[in-house]
């Protein structure tokens, strides 16, 4: 599968397809779909977690913590982690915000 046009180069795929291949024991149609919903939920949670009150935000990053874990996007739970962690601080939401989009623009490629 391509990787996508944000990806930089040097830099590792948004998503590990091969986690992901793991998850869904290889099924192409069923890593289409899973992808689908969490692109789904990654751009909820784009839109809600800079407004969102502390008791959400924690909320919010977990369970993406926990779904990009399952798809392999290990950068946005990494990230959702560190929200937890620091959930008043700007510069990890703002690079939330990056990294989602960067995945969403690959999900997208490999979509095509």
């Amino acid at each position: 599968m391509p990787g996508g046009e944000a990806s930089q180069p040097g830099r590792s795929r948004p998503i590990d397809l091969a986690q992901l291949s793991r998850q869904t024991m290889g099924d192409r149609e069923l890593e289409r779909e899973v992808l689908g919903m969490f692109k789904e939920q990654a751009l909820a949670v784009r839109s809600r977690i800079d407004k969102a009150d502390i008791k959400e935000r924690l909320f919010l990053a977990h369970a993406l913590k926990g779904s990009a874990r399952g798809v392999g996007a290990m950068a946005i739970a990494e990230c959702a982690g560190a929200i937890e962690n620091s959930p008043t601080d700007r510069i990890i939401l703002k690079r939330l915000a990056r990294l989602i989009d960067e995945a969403c623009d690959f999900i997208a490629s490999i979509n095509r």
